[in-house]
């Protein structure tokens, strides 16, 4: 919603500031935001003679303000404009500046006094309505000084304590008094327990280092306790979630049976005391690192010397790899054969996790999701995984808020989605940072979360609690054992709410040849799966504009199975290889396609009209242009794959044959999708690539890891994001056809 007068400051800076900011100009859309602080803060900057100007109110600016304008009010203000800029941060702060007509007033002065009381800093700066060089600074971001929806008072009451305490320290900052923990916040603790272990300024840094521990395990509290230390542990336990706490200088009795629900629930010993192992907890994402869990994961075979090692050190509950999605290092990723049995034999117990290529949000969304779930449902049954076993699937990067809601959610209902597609043969969980593994099981996506706590830097971990129904808690990495016993594991905390799998199914490899499709007993299932997945994200089966529908394009493909068992056979690739890309493209075949075609008949046969000619085009059931056609062709047969004649795609009459074919046949365009393939493998040999080329990949093969059917896709259609988000979403495809595939082989 609008606010007129954020609006007028909008006006303000660009008609003040013109092409002076070094940023374009703010949208006069009467709304606050980051980009309209950067703004005032660059204002700001150019007002103090400073030349480089940053959206961050960083020392420079800080430093200069102080040294020029250590109070500002009525009378040491040095512009109209310096004080326009102060008008306008408090229109966009919710305060009221006045009229911005560059008049430090009474009105802004009061507005001051309330913004300095809100922050809890009044005391410290008690000069009626004066700023003061460090207000200025947390007036100029989107920090809030008032409960926000959904914070709490208590909270806000510890910000404003803190805020006042220790604002006269050199490398303490005003934090957000909106009832909320957060990053910042508890960043403020660790700053606030160094002030109070003595640390000097510029000594503290806010890190949990060797000091900071020692420091800490010499302030052990107990009931009775009193002081700073105990209004600061009663921080702690409230910013953790124990709500009943009160903020207050005494460890009463609340306090404690307070500590002891907390040491219960992350699994400490229950004292009821605040020791050092508690502070840890309480402070730093992985708390204790001295802990001994009873769970561990790694990326190392579990062979019976690594089972015995494990065992001495009280494990009991190992997570292990899916998959190597990649296929490089580390080898052992992914669970070897015969080791899940070892595991059983040895009295421990396994709890499987699935990971593939995405270290950023690109690599989440409902397609992936979809994609991951109906391949983590085929490898936890080749594995020997029996029903019923939770599959931890992960989220390995720091995830920001707004890509948890963008990417990861949409992701996490893909695999939902997929494992109910399969009749949920496996439960869900989750393994990422606290705030994902909150957010993905609060919309009910997850039954259980496996926190990757190490990552304390995260900012999904820096001023989360440990999610409610934590499984595991990955707090640190160790070498174990010696000799053939000798791994290096992350050790994990073990909460009880998943215990993994004892007993396993006997596992396979799945690298037999393709066979013939069993349509009898799999062809209804196959069409109701593909028809369901497209529909989700888009294809509904009646689709005004698209030439064929879902049943038509299926049904195509379908028709040729003897051909593409033949072609899988021949070429040692996967028939859903060929499948994905050949229903894909016929899926997508419109109107407009029909149009392009009547251009390139145009060009090269002179029959049409009413079209501007085109001398090559994608067309057919695989949307195959002329020229890829020919380059595919023409590597395949020079490389002894088929056989056939040499086609040169600069002349005209040979585009014309081969696009004429792929147009016309459709056993033809089949055969051509899987000699693209087998090109795209080879690095797409004097074809269009992107600037630094394409790679070769490994030869094609039966066990293709994700991420080599990923490129093979992806490189079927190009290169650049459309090509990445349609292979994305050609990934669940595939995983369905090899789903029906693999049982007809069997």
């Amino acid at each position: 919603m609008a606010d007129e007068m954020v609006l007028r400051a909008q006006r303000f800076i660009n008609t003040t500031y013109p092409n002076m900011l070094g940023m374009s100009p703010l949208e006069e859309n009467g709304q606050t935001s980051w980009t309209v602080m950067y703004a005032l803060t660059r204002a700001l900057q150019l007002e103090l003679g400073i030349s480089s100007l940053s959206n961050n109110f960083g020392p420079t600016t800080l430093n200069t303000l102080a040294s020029k304008y250590p109070v500002l009010k009525d009378g040491t203000v040095p512009s109209a404009n310096f004080a326009r800029i102060i008008q306008s941060a408090l229109y966009c702060k919710g305060y009221d500046g006045g009229e911005i007509d560059g008049k430090y007033n009474d009105r802004v002065a009061a507005s001051v006094s309330k913004l300095k009381s809100d922050m809890g800093v009044l005391p410290s700066f008690p000069e009626e309505g004066s700023l003061y060089p460090k207000v200025v600074k947390a007036l100029l971001n989107m920090d809030p000084y008032v409960v926000v929806s959904g914070g709490s008072s208590k909270i806000r009451e510890i910000q404003q304590w803190l805020n006042g305490r220790y604002i006269g320290r050199q490398d303490f900052f005003i934090v957000p008094c909106d009832g909320h923990h957060s990053r910042t916040v508890a960043s403020s603790m660790l700053y606030a327990i160094q002030y109070e272990l003595g640390m000097a300024d510029g000594v503290a840094n806010g890190n949990f280092g060797p000091g900071t521990k020692t420091g800490l395990a010499n302030h052990t509290l107990s009931e009775g306790s009193a002081g700073t230390w105990a209004q600061l542990y009663s921080a702690a336990l409230i910013l953790n979630g124990r709500s009943g706490t009160p903020f207050s200088s005494l460890f009463n009795s609340t306090v404690a049976s307070e500590t002891a629900a907390f040491q219960e629930f992350v699994k400490l010993p229950v004292t009821g005391k605040g020791d050092f192992s508690t502070w840890a907890s309480l402070l730093v994402s992985y708390g204790d690192q001295n802990r001994r869990g009873e769970a561990c994961d790694g990326v190392t075979k579990i062979t019976a010397a690594r089972a015995a090692t494990l065992k001495a050190e009280g494990v009991k509950y190992i997570g292990r790899y899916l998959i190597n999605a990649t296929g490089g290092k580390p080898y052992e990723k992914e669970i070897q054969a015969g080791e899940l049995q070892t595991i059983a034999e040895n009295g421990l117990r396994c709890f499987p996790i699935w990971q593939t290529y995405g270290r950023d949000a690109k690599g989440y969304s409902y397609p992936s999701g979809s994609a991951d779930g109906l391949a983590a449902i085929a490898a936890a049954q080749r594995h020997g995984f029996k029903s019923g076993a939770r599959i931890f699937f992960a989220v390995d990067f720091d995830a920001y808020d707004y890509e948890v809601t963008d990417n990861v959610l949409p992701y996490f209902k893909g695999v939902q989605d997929a494992l109910a597609m399969s009749g949920n043969p496996y439960r869900v969980g989750v393994y990422g940072p606290r705030n994902v593994c909150i957010r993905v099981s609060d919309a009910g996506h997850a039954t259980a979360s496996f926190v990757s706590d190490m990552s304390s830097g995260f900012s999904g971990n820096y001023g989360y609690p440990l999610p409610a129904n934590w499984a595991y808690d990955q707090v640190v990495t160790r070498w174990l054992g010696t000799g053939d016993g000798a791994i290096e594991v992350d050790h994990n905390i073990a909460s009880g709410r998943d215990i993994g799998e004892g007993s396993f199914n006997a596992s396979y490899l799945d690298n037999d040849p393709d066979t013939a499709f069993d349509f009898t007993s799999y062809y209804n299932a196959l069409n109701a799966d593909v028809s369901t997945y497209m529909e989700q994200i888009g294809f509904p089966d009646s689709d005004a504009s698209r030439i064929f529908t879902h049943t038509e394009c299926l049904e195509t493909i379908m028709s040729h199975d003897a051909l593409i068992t033949q072609l899988s056979n021949t070429y040692n690739m996967r028939k859903a290889l060929i499948q994905t890309s050949a229903y894909w493209e016929m899926r997508h075949y419109d109107v407009v396609d029909l149009g392009v075609d009547a251009a390139v008949t145009y060009y090269h046969t002179g029959v049409g009209g009413g079209v501007v000619p085109k001398r090559d085009s994608s067309t057919g059931i695989a949307q195959i242009s002329g020229e890829v056609g020919i380059r595919a062709w023409n590597h395949c047969i020079q490389v002894d794959l088929v056989e056939g004649t040499i086609l040169d795609p600069a002349k005209d009459a040979d585009i014309w044959t081969m696009w004429h074919k792929v147009n016309q046949d459709n056993a033809y365009s089949v055969k051509t999708v899987s000699l693209i393939h087998l090109w795209d493998a080879a690095g797409k040999v004097g074809g269009q690539n992107p600037p630094d080329g394409e790679s070769t990949l490994r030869a094609m093969s039966l066990d293709y890891t994700q991420n080599e059917i990923f490129e093979v896709l992806r490189r079927y259609q190009g290169w650049g994001d459309e090509a990445e988000e349609h292979a994305s979403k050609r990934m669940a495809l595939y995983q369905l056809f090899e789903k029906y595939n693999g049982l007809s082989r069997r």
